[in-house]
């Protein structure tokens, strides 16, 4: 029997999957939000991964399987694979499912999986918004369910599930399409699987600030894991940029955010820009050719990134997740995490009306990191 099973479809998730199974194994009840603790005694060199000690006995021991439904996006798959290869190293055990290559890939998937998630104690889920998660959890609904982090959308979940919404991710535009009036019946019955009731209970893991939905367990995701495992990082003098994919997802021009991208670098004295891993190859090269940055296409979560080193004493980012994760995977390092927040101007025409209000939201939220005055 499997205890645990956990499908990750990106690098964050499967990295927050560990963090919870770490967090689950050590710290047994929830943990305060935003409380961190200790730092380990134990010191390694700048950029050191975690390879020259034993693997964590928490993961190793926990019971867990984690299923990788893997997507079509190369770096996506790329990082999946370096993360992959990481919790096999802790003792986890990975099951990589090319879920979307070829014809009849969701029926083999389908097939494969349902003694699996049949036999499941508990599913950890993390991307509640995916398709394909819906589409498992409809067919096959677990009584116990965690859901990790997976960006920004944790907080949207949380609060569509609290006001019983229908499962939609906040840079969609209302009104549905023939796709979504397709799925609209996976969508009703996963929001029920994902959702606490008779027989069911269910738990969210987080850095974010997010209200428990009624009947919900809302447990702190403090990075322990990554902290323990990696670092302390090498500083360098100047500042780092992290990038966004919100021209990618039709939020922000490409023109203003070009624009923004360039006062900030000139503004912080910037020499890097961390990409990511949604952002296109021709945005990334105007910006390395207008604005002189170096562009760096992070093999790894930016969190362990950013912990292995090294890394600028100043981290410039737009709303995100990383303005939330980032001051605690670095905390005790000197480490200043600062966000720009996203001008309402800069905004596409066509974008979600929630969407201001969505990113403002991150950045207010976010009460570990300064907050930059644009000029």
């Amino acid at each position: 029997m499997t205890a645990r099973l956990a499908f990750v479809e990106s690098p964050v998730q499967l990295l927050n999957v560990l963090e919870w199974a770490h967090a689950t194994a050590l710290q047994g009840a929830p943990a305060r939000l935003g409380a961190v603790p200790p730092q380990p005694d134990r010191r390694r060199s700048a950029g050191s991964p975690a390879p020259a000690t034993p693997a964590d006995p928490s993961l190793a021991h926990a019971g867990l399987t984690v299923v990788v439904l893997s997507p079509t996006d190369p770096m996506s798959r790329g990082q999946l694979r370096r993360m992959a290869q990481l919790a096999r190293d802790e003792g986890v055990t990975v099951k990589w499912q090319d879920a979307r290559q070829g014809r009849g890939a969701v029926a083999k998937t389908l097939r494969e999986l349902a003694g699996p998630l049949r036999a499941a104690e508990r599913v950890i889920v993390g991307d509640p918004f995916s398709r394909y998660v819906q589409l498992l959890l409809g067919l096959f609904g677990p009584r116990r369910v965690t859901v990790v982090d997976d960006g920004t959308a944790t907080m949207e979940f949380a609060a569509q599930l609290a006001r019983g919404e229908r499962l939609v991710r906040w840079h969609r535009r209302g009104g549905a399409g023939p796709r979504e009036l397709v799925l609209a019946p996976v969508t009703s019955v996963a929001r029920r699987k994902l959702a606490p009731g008779r027989g069911r209970t269910v738990e969210i893991f987080t850095s974010l600030p997010v209200e428990p939905p009624p009947g919900t367990t809302v447990t702190a995701n403090d990075l322990a894991w990554t902290r323990s495992r990696f670092g302390p990082p090498r500083l360098t003098r100047g500042a780092d940029l992290v990038g966004t994919s919100l021209v990618e997802t039709g939020v922000v021009d490409p023109d203003e955010y070009l624009r923004a991208v360039t006062v900030l670098a000139r503004t912080h004295g910037a020499t890097r820009y961390f990409a990511h891993r949604r952002e296109s190859t021709e945005k990334l090269h105007r910006i390395a050719v207008e604005t002189g940055l170096e562009v760096v296409r992070p093999d790894l979560p930016l969190e362990l990134i950013a912990r292995r080193g090294p890394i600028g004493r100043t981290i410039v980012s737009f709303p995100s997740t990383v303005v939330h994760t980032l001051p605690l995977a670095l905390v005790g390092t000197g480490v200043k995490v600062a966000v720009c927040e996203i001008a309402p101007e800069w905004l596409r025409a066509n974008a979600s009306p929630r969407a201001q209000g969505f990113l403002a939201g991150v950045a207010g939220t976010a009460t570990l990191t300064e907050r930059l005055e644009f000029g």
